[in-house]
Formats: C-alpha cells, structure tokens, sequence
C-alpha cells in the first residue's frame, strides 16, 4: 500500500532483496519524515537508485535544495556518501557459476554486510571496537619496581600526585624521572626519599611553585622544563645543585638564583634559563657564581649583556632570539669559548673588542691604553652570529682561536672582508654564510670564492669541501 501521491518502491529480485525500498522522494509536503534508523552497509544488486534512510536519491541535479528538504553545494552534493551503480550491460557469457546474489558479468551486487542495523536501533558493532590503553592508578603505577631501584621512570603515566605513588618503598632511589604528566605540586612525597635522590625531572608537567624542592637537599639535577613556574624560590638548601633546568615557564627575572649562588656557588655548573620571559641579567654580577661553565638565556626579552662580571669560569653563553646590539660587555668573561648569538639585533662585531658599539667598521686609531688592554675573548672558538644585519667581520680580527664562524644569512657583501678578518685564523674549520648577500648574488661561484679566500677551512655551510 501506499499513500496518495507517492510511487511505489522499485521492486528488487527475491534472491538478492534484503531490506524494503524507502519511499520515493516525491511524497506529499504534509507527509511525516521519515523515522531515524541505524545507518547499514549496503552494496548494489539492481538497476534501482540507491537511497538512504532519509529517502534521499541519488543522481539529484544540482543547484536546487534536495526534494528530503536538505541544502546541498554547488556540486549538486548533499552531504551523503553513496555506492556508484553497477554496471548494467548484458554480460558477453553470462556464466552459471555467479555467486549468489549478483549476476555473472554485471558490476558489483548489494549485500548487507549488518542487516541486523535496521531493525536494532541501539545496535552496535562490537566486533570493530579499538580498546583503549589502560593505565594503572597512582597508586598501583610503581607496584612492579624493585624495591632495590636506583631510578624510577614514569612518563606519560597521567600521574597527578607524587604522594599517592608511595616512594618510601624505594630506599636506594637515586634518580626519579616523572616527564609528560599531570602533577602539580612538589610539596608532598618526594620528602620520604630525601637522603637518597639526586636527580629529579618534572620536565613537562604543571608545577607553579618551586615550593618543596627545598626539602631536597642532596639534589644535583634539578629539572623543571615546561611548566607554570613564575619566580625562581626554594634553592637555598640545594648545597650541591650542578644543574639547574627551568626552560619554558613564566619566569619573569633572575631574582631568586641569589640562593643558589650562596648554597651551591662551588658546584652549579649549569644554569637553563631559555624561552622565560626575562628582560635583564644585570643582577647575575652580585650574586656570583664562582664554578658556573654554562648559562643558556635563548628566547628571552633581554636587550644588555650587563652583569656577566661575576662569572670567572663561564665557558658557554647562548643568548639567541633575544635583543642584543652591543657585545662589549663580554670583556668581562675572557674565559668565554662559545658565543651564540643570533637572531638579535647586531649590525656589526666591532664591540668584539670590547670597545662600545659607535663607529662603523672599525676603523678608528685605537689609543695605547686601548693597545695595551688585554685581548678580549682570547679563548673564543665558537661564534654564532647567524641571522643578524652584520655587514662585515671587522671587530674579529684579534679572534685567533675560532674554530666555527656561523654568519648565516646577515648582510656581508665583499669577500674581501672575509679574507681581511678570517684568513689568518690557522684552527678555522668551518664558516657558514649561505644567505648573505655574496652567496646569493653569485651562488655558482660562491663556494670556489670561500675556498680561495679561507683555504684552511674544511666545510663550507653543509657542504664538506675537503677532508681534515
């Protein structure tokens, strides 16, 4: 039966029906929708259109509103994805041995991978489920440790609360390593192993306060990388502090290291200060940190290198993407062996010598006091001055052990230039300068230039010119 105004469903061959047709599209405007069933996976067996649940057809011309009442793009596409036909020539020898349900020859037939879809509306497909990972409670994470361990890893674990992982059961614990979780407190559980740890790294996690590392006191690595930390605090007991990591937090000034210089001046060796958002190191010349090697500052605010005085051993200082213009405060650390400082705002090197920043290129007569002041950064090997607006090498004349020049993409036109200030270097290995203006002015050349003008180098950008 059907209503007045709707055109029977096409008939489908016994062996190969499965379900009834929906209803045309064609019905009275004050016909119901069509009730919501469960979608089935079907594939074609006639020459019938191929429609879904909501008595959608397929083959509706485009530009018009669907006659289901719903919009469709500019393509004609209503938004439903659907079977092609099969292909409906007579097959050349039709063959008795088709499979059941389709015709020998034709495309391929409609069989309904999930009948049970259309009649189970809280149907479900359990045959297909992924499970999920199942992770151990706080409490239960640790439970296949030896209780013996020197190290405790757990990363990733979605662990919230140190305390609930019980670490008075690891009495030699040396090294806890808890990356990529979710704790946010430090105050509780690390206390009951504070005569044995060591190393702790809370790399990653969502600590705010420093508070409790205080309780600590045999500590020397701390890492608190990627975190909420505002204000560096609670380092006063840390007595033999080496390494300090406090990269990508929230960190707005060095205040707060004073504690660590007074508690571990005579063994921090590292401090990791990058991506904070810090403005100024002058405070560093106060505190004094008698046996630091290396301070990391990339990706901070600072404009001055001020404050650098009380650091007699520093060996490394990286101060990329930052908002340096004057180098001359680096006569204050001549033990310095490597400088990186690019992506700031150096137009030129003359500060090298550790005269202020003033006239271009370096070419002014230096007085006898000048002459007979101790070279600055004797013992550089490493520059990295790379994607600055430095348009010449003068200022690094004086510097007789560089190893490594890294001068990528500034403004230095001349060869000149490069020859002048970094020919007489006999320990130079390698030089980058892809992306000044004398590599891309004649890049063919480019190379053979270098060669001629720095024959002692080994490697030019990437490229190994020659074997050491």
């Amino acid at each position: 039966m059907t209503q007045d105004g709707e055109t029977p469903a096409a008939s489908v061959p016994e062996d190969s029906k499965t379900t009834q047709q929906p209803p045309a599209d064609d019905r009275q405007a004050d016909e119901p929708a069509t009730p919501h069933k469960p979608h089935a996976h079907i594939t074609l067996a006639d020459d019938s259109k191929i429609t879904d649940g909501d008595g959608h057809s397929d083959g509706i011309a485009s530009g018009a509103a669907s006659p289901g009442g719903g919009l469709r793009n500019s393509k004609g596409w209503d938004g439903k994805l659907r079977l092609p036909k099969r292909d409906a020539s007579p097959p050349a020898d039709p063959s008795p041995e088709a499979p059941e349900g389709e015709t020998a020859g034709a495309g391929p037939s409609v069989v309904l991978a999930n009948p049970e879809a259309l009649s189970d509306p809280e149907y479900s497909d359990e045959d297909n489920v992924v499970p999920g990972e199942v992770i151990s409670a706080d409490e239960d994470l640790l439970n296949e440790e030896d209780p013996d361990t020197d190290e405790i890893f757990a990363t990733h674990a979605r662990i919230h609360s140190i305390e609930a992982l019980h670490l008075e059961r690891f009495k030699k614990v040396q090294k806890i390593c808890l990356r990529q979780n979710s704790i946010q407190s430090l105050t509780s559980g690390l206390d009951v192993v504070a005569d044995t740890l060591q190393e702790l790294d809370l790399y990653d996690n969502l600590v705010s306060h420093m508070r409790g590392v205080e309780k600590l006191p045999n500590l020397t690595s701390l890492d608190l990388s990627f975190n909420k930390i505002k204000h560096i605090k609670h380092l006063g007991s840390l007595t033999k502090l080496v390494d300090l990591y406090l990269v990508a937090n929230k960190i707005g000034s060095v205040e707060g290291l004073e504690e660590a210089a007074a508690a571990a001046g005579q063994t921090l060796r590292m401090i990791e200060l990058g991506s904070n958002r810090i403005r100024s190191i002058a405070p560093l010349g106060g505190y004094g940190f008698p046996a630091l090697e290396e301070l990391w500052l990339a990706k901070n605010k600072i404009t001055s290198l001020e404050g650098l005085a009380g650091l007699p051993k520093l060996r490394l200082l990286s101060v990329q993407s930052n908002r340096i213009r004057d180098l001359s405060p680096l006569k204050d650390v001549p033990t310095l062996e490597e400088l990186y400082v690019s992506h700031n705002a150096l137009t030129s090197l003359t500060s090298l010598t550790g005269k202020p920043e003033a006239a271009e290129g370096g070419t002014e007569e230096k007085t006898d006091a000048e002459k007979s002041a101790p070279t600055t950064l004797p013992l550089l090997r490493v520059l990295d001055i790379s994607n600055n607006q430095v348009t010449s090498f003068s200022g690094t004349e004086h510097l007789s052990n560089l190893e490594e020049v890294w001068a990528s993409y500034n403004r230095v036109i001349d060869f000149a230039d490069v020859e002048r200030c970094l020919r007489d270097k006999a320990n130079l290995d390698t030089v980058y300068l892809e992306g000044n203006p004398l590599q891309l002015r004649g890049p063919a050349l480019y190379r053979n230039k270098v060669r001629l003008a720095l024959p002692q180098v080994t490697q030019i950008d990437a490229t190994y010119v020659r074997e050491s």
